[in-house]
């Protein structure tokens, strides 16, 4: 074995040493040590996929499953997914679960190993103990944030949803046979007939979309994130979700080859792609939490990488392997770049909490009162979600754009309208993401009347310098991504399927193209260069201001210059508009409470509250519920106390099995 690939891997066993004595640390000593531990796995990990890249050919035999070795082998793609996503996950590892002492490293620590396996397992029963894994570990850090029925209610509707994609994963790796080597699975998937090669493909879809949130998935994703804090927000919304991301594209990609009903395939997953950002987008825009907006943003941004995915799938049924690793390679760098731009905002909805008390949106003049590292971090990954130059975020969508504009290429109708209507949908996801950054950011941070704001500032506390370099560090890493794309882009040849050559046509000297500079191009790096030169304009008005003094006046509010706090800008009024026009979506809901003082014209309180109803909850959701209830009270009369009947059931099943055994044998 080469000296890179023995480093590689010595780095990743060392990462997961770190994380299990993280693990074991904290269930048993409970102190700060678990957290570092963490970190430290953090950095080894980024190590070794920093010594595994470009390549990803570091491979070992780590134990024997039966007659199945099981290896881990991290290819190129999913080390790159990989090592941005870790550089929020080392702060939200030391920032994280400080509010109890017991719980939150331990499921950090769960969650980071069952990734870690996602990403470089090559078997099917080792695979999905990872994925267990993984949505365990996340479960338990919710847990550990916030425990109260209430949160308990929303992890618990969170296992369920993974569990039932946990169940199609299982069934995925039961129909593929004894051999559970994913090295065999693309040989036993092209040998089945249509209907039931396509039902493996949706089962993977559900699969992997369960975690990715998918429609209708996405909706356990508020309750679950709200309960819990930014640490955690920023380790599921990174790591985690690149892992999903990865595994749904080896599926989809490596396995299922080229089959005559892949375009029809490639359609469905397209649609449910663009569906999931558009819905998820409409539902982030009306959150008043922080943790809310950020859960429902994670959602639409799996959404966009998805569609990018059945773009790639519906241009390699259309003979056009060329595009097809266009799209992949684009999925890819979109949430490579989400990891950090939504690794800031969850790092940054922390510090919001730690100076104002909670993470309701609301002015509170926050950024007044924080330090710089705040406003320039969170700036940053605002503008990367809202797709604005030069960030991660605005390169990734920018590709995407180009990438279905190539629709033109294709000879099926069907196929082409698809992408046209998707990027239509994508058009829109974008411009409503526009308007929640700037939501998040104008209400969530900046300031209003400073003796208003006083008045809300009960729990005013200093943000650590941890807090304040975790913030820093990944805002500014946004950019400086998107601008180092034109020199390491070439280098993600090896993650690209099915061809190696699209990366390498991505980029034009310092142009970013879609493999061609003669249909559109732009450079973030020399973005970087020019635009400050627009300083000059705000340089210009600071020096006439010297010479023409600034006339200041009271903020006009209905002609009552006292009450100008009253005008602030809330979480409700900046979205009702969009409320209002989306109503058949969101079918509002608003309650008023009216206490009064003696006479009914006395009014001395009211209370208003508002909400939206869910798509998929009373459609889908509650029916099902109401189902297994409606079973469990007819099946009821099973647990009868008695033991002689517990016995007869126990025969019974001895029964079964054994019929089992004597009318089916493996073939």
């Amino acid at each position: 074995m080469k000296l890179p690939d023995t480093i590689t891997l010595w780095a990743f066993g060392l990462a997961a040493l770190a994380w299990l004595l993280a693990l074991l640390t904290d269930l048993f000593i409970g102190t700060d040590l678990p957290r570092w531990l963490l970190g430290l796995g953090c950095v080894l990990a980024a190590l070794g996929a920093l010594w595994g890249l470009p390549g990803g050919d570091a491979g070992q035999a780590i134990l024997q499953l039966g007659d199945t070795p099981v290896v881990f082998h991290p290819d190129a793609a999913a080390l790159w997914l990989m090592l941005p996503a870790l550089l929020p996950a080392f702060f939200a590892s030391l920032l994280g679960g400080t509010g109890h002492a017991r719980g939150w490293a331990a499921g950090a620590a769960l969650s980071l190993l069952g990734a870690l396996g996602v990403y470089g397992l090559q078997d099917g029963a080792s695979f999905l103990i990872a994925w267990e894994l993984m949505g365990f570990g996340g479960a338990l850090m919710l847990l550990a944030d916030h425990r109260s029925v209430h949160a308990g209610h929303d992890n618990l509707f969170m296992l369920a949803l993974l569990e039932v994609g946990g169940v199609a994963l299982l069934l995925a790796v039961l129909m593929l046979g004894q051999s559970l080597a994913f090295g065999t699975y693309a040989l036993q998937w092209t040998q089945w007939g249509v209907a039931s090669a396509f039902f493996l493909g949706l089962l993977w879809l559900v699969g992997f979309g369960a975690k990715l949130g998918l429609l209708p998935f996405y909706e356990w994703y508020p309750g679950a994130y709200g309960s819990g804090g930014g640490a955690t927000g920023a380790l599921m919304s990174g790591v985690v979700m690149n892992a999903a991301y990865f595994a749904l594209g080896r599926a989809l990609l490596q396995w299922t080859g080229n089959p005559p009903w892949l375009a029809a395939f490639g359609v469905i997953v397209l649609a449910v792609g663009t569906f999931t950002a558009i819905l998820a987008i409409l539902y982030a825009f009306q959150q008043s939490d922080w943790r809310r907006l950020l859960a429902f943003s994670s959602a639409e941004n799996a959404g966009v990488a998805v569609t990018a995915l059945g773009a790639a799938l519906i241009f390699r049924a259309g003979g056009q392997d060329m595009l097809s690793s266009l799209a992949w390679t684009v999925g890819m760098l979109h949430l490579m770049g989400h990891s950090l731009a939504k690794g800031t905002l969850f790092l940054s909805a922390d510090a919001a909490a730690a100076l104002q008390g909670n993470h309701h949106l609301r002015q509170s003049a926050i950024l007044r009162h924080a330090p710089l590292t705040l406003g320039l971090g969170a700036v940053f990954g605002a503008m990367s979600l809202a797709a604005m130059p030069p960030t991660a975020g605005f390169v990734s969508e920018w590709y995407l754009f180009q990438t279905l504009f190539h629709d033109f290429t294709l000879k099926g109708d069907g196929s082409r309208i698809a992408l046209a209507l998707a990027g239509a949908g994508m058009a829109l996801t974008a411009a409503i993401a526009l308007a929640t950054m700037v939501k998040l950011f104008g209400v969530g941070l900046l300031g209003q009347n400073e003796k208003h704001a006083a008045q809300h500032r009960k729990h005013q506390a200093t943000l650590t310098p941890l807090q304040r370099w975790a913030v820093l560090v990944t805002g500014m890493a946004v950019p400086a991504f998107a601008v180092s794309l034109v020199f390491w882009l070439p280098q993600m040849a090896s993650s690209v399927w099915p061809t190696m050559q699209a990366p390498q046509q991505m980029t034009h000297d310092w142009l970013l193209v879609p493999l061609s500079a003669g249909f559109a191009f732009i450079s973030p790096t020399m973005l970087v260069i020019t635009v400050p030169l627009l300083a000059l304009i705000p340089l210009a008005l600071v020096w006439g201001r010297r010479r023409y003094p600034v006339r200041h006046a009271p903020l006009w509010c209905g002609g009552e210059d006292y009450a100008a706090h009253a005008g602030a800008t809330t979480a409700l009024s900046f979205s009702n508009a969009m409320r209002v026009f989306y109503n058949f979506i969101y079918r509002p809901h608003n309650a008023v409470a009216r206490r009064f003082d003696g006479k009914p014209y006395f009014l001395k309180e009211l209370q208003f509250d508002y909400s939206q109803a869910p798509i998929f909850g009373p459609l889908l959701f509650t029916p099902a519920v109401q189902a297994v209830q409606w079973l469990a009270r007819k099946l009821r009369f099973l647990q009868n106390g008695f033991m002689n009947a517990y016995l007869a059931y126990i025969g019974l099943l001895l029964i079964v099995v054994f019929g089992l055994v004597l009318v089916w044998s493996p073939a």
